[in-house]
């Protein structure tokens, strides 16, 4: 029986509730006399801290799945039948590109479908994708008009009604990769069980600036983490381009949700709670453009953080059932203090701090947060990688690295504060790409 969508309700309450949940444990410690006020955060730093660094650790010790062979082990006749999505709205500076790489793949013809969506482009997008098609007959393009409504989510869906691959290979439009990518990712998902594969996703643009090379090492960062949790049976989770998905498991869980703007963060819940394992697969990565400027950063951020927060407000009553195994229910918790109650209670405790003229107390939990997200960049960095050059990680790379992540301690807090006090119509706002 499919997972029943969630449609997002009382998200305004329950950011509320966790808004006041953050800012109590943020100024709770500075009531404390003074011999007492670090207790909380050295307490959170031994438990955390401790979690979070054998994840890093742990993050090779299983080689199995940490690449691809550069051929498929499955003889061509039992491959399984294969639809790869791609949802592309004003996309025209790299669709004509995507066509090429896409008509490219190698895989038995008669059981790969290619489609793209054009999802209500007001540029040339459409034009494009019409021209190119004529060329390549073994590519299919969809149309929708700009009113359908749910983003992304909304085009997949659309496209999933028209086809019957046993998989399903989501692509974003900038995205590139190997030919044979396909023939090198069936043999890890039959021999390994899995529902879904994740790809490692790298910047192809590292080199730009300032920001593209941050990242860089910032998606090394993500894999070597989503390697860690999956060697201790933890929570892996979708990055939306490059993720292979078993349409069976994907049916089940009822699809992809127009009620979020993250379908990928979204998703990776609805196949956790359904029992539905996910891989993640270092070598090949499929490489995607890294944003150029701080206004587009700080804007495709604040969508993932939303996304990030609406997954635990919408799923929790779930998470927190049976229908997870002890291992993955503390692998979850740790990681949501971290990536997203952390933020909100350093915010609440310098506010508190400035006001009190006092030291900020949660300082210990947040520099030990940077040392393993700069550890787990550094292994990242060290290791064999295909595709492009992830930066050296010497002293100067990782301590710019480290002043970078910090705009995630703005970035949540901002968010969690408009989620609680604005009420909001979901947006789905796009990354723009140049094209390389």
């Amino acid at each position: 029986m499919a997972l029943a969508r969630v449609t997002g309700e009382n998200r305004r309450g329950k950011a509320c509730l966790f808004l006041f949940a953050c800012a109590f444990a943020g100024a709770l410690p500075h009531s404390f006399d003074a011999p007492y006020r670090l207790f909380p955060a050295l307490l959170f730093l031994f438990l955390l801290g401790s979690y979070g660094l054998r994840v890093v650790l742990l993050a090779r010790s299983r080689a199995s799945i940490s690449s691809a062979v550069t051929y498929s082990s499955i003889p061509a006749e039992d491959l399984p039948s294969v639809d790869v999505l791609v949802s592309a709205r004003d996309e025209e500076t790299v669709v004509e590109k995507l066509i090429n790489r896409l008509a490219n793949v190698q895989y038995p013809e008669e059981k790969i479908n290619i489609c793209i969506i054009n999802d209500g482009s007001q540029d040339n997008t459409a034009s494009i994708l019409e021209e190119k098609s004529q060329t390549f007959s073994n590519i299919k393009i969809l149309h929708r008009a700009p009113s359908s409504g749910g983003g992304k989510s909304g085009a997949l869906n659309y496209a999933l009604q028209k086809l019957s691959g046993e998989w399903v290979f989501i692509l974003d439009a900038d995205a590139d990769f190997p030919p044979d990518i396909l023939l090198r990712l069936m043999p890890v998902a039959k021999e390994g069980s899995l529902a879904a594969i994740q790809l490692r996703k790298a910047v192809v643009n590292s080199q730009k600036n300032f920001l593209t090379c941050c990242q860089s090492m910032e998606m090394a960062m993500d894999a070597v983490i989503q390697e860690g949790r999956q060697n201790i049976n933890g929570v892996v989770e979708l990055r939306g381009n490059g993720e292979l998905l078993n349409r069976i498991a994907l049916d089940s869980c009822g699809g992809f949700n127009e009620e979020t703007v993250t379908d990928d963060l979204d998703l990776s819940f609805r196949f956790l709670i359904s029992g539905a394992s996910i891989g993640i697969l270092w070598n090949p990565p499929v490489t995607e453009e890294g944003v150029e400027s701080l206004q587009a950063l700080l804007r495709q951020r604040k969508r993932w953080a939303e996304g990030g927060l609406q997954r635990f407000f919408d799923y929790w009553s779930l998470l927190i059932s049976k229908k997870l195994t002890i291992v993955q229910l503390i692998d979850l918790i740790a990681f949501f203090l971290l990536q997203y109650a952390l933020p909100v209670i350093s915010f609440f405790d310098l506010f508190i701090a400035l006001v009190t003229k006092t030291l900020p107390l949660y300082w210990p939990l947040s520099l030990v947060a940077f040392t393993i997200s700069g550890f787990a960049c550094f292994r990242g960095a060290k290791k064999y990688s295909s595709g492009p050059n992830i930066p050296s990680p010497h002293f100067v790379n990782l301590l710019m690295f480290i002043i970078y992540l910090s705009h995630w301690f703005f970035v949540i807090p901002l968010i969690t504060i408009n989620m609680a006090f604005r009420s909001k119509k979901l947006i789905w706002l796009k990354t723009t790409h140049k094209g390389f």
